[in-house]
């Protein structure tokens, strides 16, 4: 009788652990409550007690606690309206997008489909309780919405293993969000930026039903709370800052405009055998020197007097933003005292030709016009010249010690490992003007900017009547050393446009910037404070790229 009584005993246990543990699970998940739900009681807030109150305060929106939030109802009123569009747009992208994932998993585990049965995000769209807009220097616009989310979606899918469904139904879900969302970079064209990155400023809350074969799998001890802080962890890794989610939104590189990545050296050695076009037989040439897709004025060689066979053995420097798509324009003319200048031949050399840092000479024949295919009927001579293109090199730092010592002159230079064996040295000073505020002067205001570097002077285009102007104008300065020692003025002019006895010109600001901090750290982007202007602001980028 022990014997048996013992195996009965174990028989038992082995059977009812795992009855026990269904029924229990069963009437865990299935059960529902008997009594009736009552409904919530309204109450005025005066009425709440501070421990009340103290609850409440997350709910409060971020407008109300937060001054620098805005609030934005007509934005949740707009998406309240558009939301039932918005789901089944929404939908069809998840779906799309779901589609070749799921193909991928069909014959593996068993799997022989995976489809949804329902998809739908509910009734209740994302309420935006406040937002923040920071106005940077850079071309962009940075956003700090805060979203929440408690939805009703009902979200089914079917999957099916040895021929058996399984429906996995997804409900209830809460999402609160504070995404930070940079819009970059502005561009003249809808929808007016390129990019949107998107990265989160802390972890999201996530908060979701989740049934398998009508059970909520999410109630079972312990489960609830892995699943939760996995998703928080794996979206955390992904987008919470500094990780981004760039989302491409236009080609950049097609409507924005492209800055200088190298320098072309030119040096213009001779030209032989050109025509005459003078009454003695000979003629007075020059070359003009400017590459394709370039706005700025060309480079022109001095002035050779009668003669067919020049030699200049004159060197230039010109900005390349696309040394693969831009050509070198060499056009020799035969200056005239009176009236134009005849061209006397021309010629086109493509960058892409150029391997860089390497210097290579060239012996062309000059032609008519570049854009007539057919044989020259006469000889107009070639002309020869020794090019090299210098891409800009990484923004490591060229000068080691203090900056008292970079402005001193003693400080140890550090040759970078990409440095040129060529001996060319130097770069490019990029200067641009975007815009300023409240200039104002006492007979007009017309403003236009001078920038004035090493006695050089450069002049953008005049604003009409504004005291806010825009003008997005670049100026370059190639110089054959980098300007550690050198200030350039920026000075906002205006100019009469209509005749009257009052002053023709007037300044309405200026400043002087020392470039050494430039020649330092690569790029500045900063708005100056105008000097002799009660209120002015003008904004302008400085950048020094070695050559």
């Amino acid at each position: 009788m022990g014997l048996l009584s013992t195996l009965l005993g174990i028989l038992g246990l082995g059977i009812g652990i795992p009855v026990g543990l269904f029924i229990g699970f069963y009437l865990f998940i299935y059960s529902q409550p008997d009594k009736d739900i009552q409904e919530p009681t309204i109450r005025q807030l005066n009425e709440l007690d501070k421990t009340y109150l103290e609850d409440l305060l997350p709910e409060i929106p971020l407008w109300v606690k937060c001054p620098d939030y805005d609030r934005v109802d007509w934005l949740n009123k707009f998406l309240l309206e558009m939301w039932p569009y918005l789901d089944k747009a929404i939908c069809e992208i998840i779906r799309s997008t779901l589609k070749p994932i799921f193909a991928d998993y069909i014959g593996q585990y068993m799997l022989e489909s995976i489809e949804f049965d329902n998809l739908t995000l509910g009734t209740l769209p994302p309420i935006i309780q406040g937002i923040k807009v920071f106005e940077t220097n850079e071309s962009e616009l940075v956003m700090e919405p805060a979203i929440k989310w408690a939805g009703n979606p009902n979200i089914i899918v079917v999957i099916k293993i040895m021929s058996m469904p399984i429906k996995i139904q997804l409900v209830d879900m809460q999402i609160f969000a504070s995404p930070r969302i940079t819009l970059k970079p502005l561009l003249p064209s809808f929808p007016c930026f390129a990019n949107s990155v998107v990265s989160l400023l802390e972890k999201p809350h996530v908060d979701f039903g989740l049934k398998v074969l009508g059970g909520d799998i999410m109630s079972i001890p312990g489960v609830y709370r892995f699943i939760q802080e996995t998703i928080k962890k794996q979206v955390s890794s992904l987008y919470l800052w500094p990780q981004t989610l760039e989302i491409p939104i236009l080609d950049a590189s097609s409507v924005a405009a492209k800055k200088p990545v190298g320098i072309l050296h030119v040096r213009v050695v001779k030209a032989n055998k050109l025509l005459k076009k003078d009454l003695l037989g000979l003629s007075d040439p020059y070359v003009k020197l400017s590459l394709s897709g370039d706005k700025l004025p060309s480079k022109k060689t001095t002035i050779k007097k009668k003669t067919l066979n020049p030699e200049w053995n004159e060197n230039f420097k010109i900005a390349v933003k696309d040394p693969n798509l831009q050509l070198l324009h060499i056009c020799v003319y035969d200056w005239d005292k009176v009236g134009g200048h005849d061209r006397l031949g021309t010629q086109l050399l493509p960058l892409k030709e150029l391997v860089p840092n390497e210097k290579r000479e060239f012996t062309l024949d000059l032609i008519k016009d570049t854009n007539v295919s057919e044989p020259e009927k006469k000889p107009r001579g070639h002309i020869t010249l020794e090019v090299t293109y210098a891409p800009f090199r990484d923004n490591d730092n060229e000068f080691s010690g203090t900056l008292e010592e970079l402005q001193t002159g003693s400080f140890n230079k550090v040759v970078p490992r990409n440095i040129s064996t060529n001996g060319i040295d130097g770069g490019l000073l990029l200067v641009i003007v975007y815009g300023a505020k409240n200039v104002e002067g006492r007979f007009h205001n017309n403003p236009y900017t001078l920038v004035v570097f090493r006695g050089e002077i450069r002049k953008s285009k005049m604003v009409k009547k504004s005291r806010d102007p825009n003008w997005n104008e670049e100026f370059q300065f190639v110089l054959e050393e980098p300007p550690i020692n050198d200030k350039i003025r920026i000075e906002v002019m205006s100019k009469r446009t209509t005749f009257s006895l009052r002053s023709k010109k007037e300044s309405l600001g200026y400043v002087d910037i020392n470039l050494t901090d430039v020649v330092y750290n690569g790029r500045m982007n900063h708005k100056y404070n105008l000097i002799d202007s009660k209120n002015g602001v003008i904004h302008i980028e400085l950048g020094w790229n070695k050559g």
